[in-house]
């Protein structure tokens, strides 16, 4: 048996040197780098991308603004604890990763730490895989905006400060929900976008809620043996209307960042009109080589973890050989990676994996 070199999650490793992960924002959102990726590979800044888009082209960005997922307490016994929101369910339920010496039971009481110093009771109703279902006495997101710490990815090794509760939210968040950023959409300030408006460029967003799912491990060799975790979007009919005109008119259509791109293509598959369709929904989609792209012709995205899903998402959009040369680039010329680092602007590739190469099934 046989399985695409594509499909194998050892061919979207790289080794990043520890120096070169961004742990804190740049001095201005626009200053970051911007690596053209369309066709070749062109050093630029962020601000660049004035001079890279058209008038007519249709940019769509991720509006969820990140809530403080990151709560502190300790078990009914006395065990310290530390919780991370996943996602919210309703007013009071939410599902979240929860790190204690021992397994919480089903029943039993955590007490999370107030700023008050009070704690308030929460109950785990239940366990979902790695996560567990939590009920607030209270209203959930409420409580953990005036209670909760904003999470930083895991590799900033350090907690939020002051700073980070302006740099760590788009300028268009507006909608709360996610527990990590939208981080392509950091680099765009006020200026940058009335500019880019004043061009003739369309500036439209849909909602998706990133989870912490985002940063769980692929622990499959065979990516078809992997599944994704589930995440809320919603697309206005605005945004509907502006692509629907877009695709009539042959303009382009800009994705800022992955979660946009998985928004808006997850939402297109279910169509009758192969076109993204106004309203909520959940999607668990797995973006990966062979995909067929409908909606998104242009990408802006930063530089993702090794073995990720995210890397092979890109890798799908713009082709496995293209990324590699991408990234290859990056390194040897000192870019910075991940979510506060720089940027690339890549190119839907049509035919990248016409005919992928096999390899033998991984043991």
């Amino acid at each position: 048996m046989t399985v695409s070199v594509a499909n194998l999650l050892s061919h979207y490793d790289y080794t990043l040197p520890e120096s070169r992960i961004a742990r804190a924002p740049t001095a201005q959102r626009t200053a970051s780098r911007l690596l053209d990726a369309q066709t070749g590979l062109h050093d630029r800044h962020f601000a660049d991308l004035l001079d890279l888009l058209q008038p007519g082209d249709l940019l769509i960005a991720n509006a969820s603004r990140v809530i403080h997922a990151r709560l502190f307490g300790q078990k009914s016994t006395g065990g310290q604890i530390e919780v991370l929101i996943e996602r919210l369910l309703d007013e009071h339920e939410v599902v979240a990763q929860v790190r204690a010496s021992k397994t919480p039971k089903e029943g039993s009481t955590l007490e999370l730490t107030q700023r008050d110093g009070n704690s308030l009771p929460v109950t785990v109703i239940g366990r979902e895989h790695d996560f567990y279902r939590l009920r607030f006495p209270v209203s959930a997101l409420g409580w953990i905006e005036q209670n909760g710490h904003l999470p930083l990815p895991p590799y900033m090794e350090r907690q939020a400060d002051a700073s980070d509760e302006a740099r760590y939210q788009t300028v268009f968040a507006n909608t709360p929900g996610s527990v990590a950023a939208p981080t392509a959409g950091l680099h765009f300030d006020d200026a940058l976008l009335a500019a880019l408006q004043a061009k003739g460029v369309q500036f439209e967003c849909v909602t998706l809620h990133v989870g912490a799912g985002t940063f769980q491990p692929v622990r499959t060799e065979n990516l078809d043996q992997h599944h994704m975790h589930c995440e809320r979007y919603f697309i206005p009919q605005q945004t509907v209307d502006a692509i629907h005109a877009a695709k009539r008119e042959g303009r382009r259509i800009i994705s800022v960042g992955t979660t946009s791109l998985r928004a808006l293509e997850a939402s297109a598959q279910h169509s009758s009109d192969t076109l993204p369709t106004a309203g909520w929904a959940e999607t668990d989609i797995f973006i990966r080589p062979g995909f067929q792209f409908k909606v998104v012709d242009l990408l802006i995205t930063n530089f993702h973890l090794p073995k990720s899903t995210l890397l092979v998402l890109v890798s799908a959009f713009a082709g496995l050989a293209h990324i590699r040369q991408v990234y290859d680039h990056a390194l040897t010329h000192d870019y910075r990676f991940f979510s506060y680092g720089d940027a690339m602007l890549l190119q839907r590739c049509t035919d990248c994996f016409a005919k992928a190469p096999e390899a033998p099934t991984a043991p």
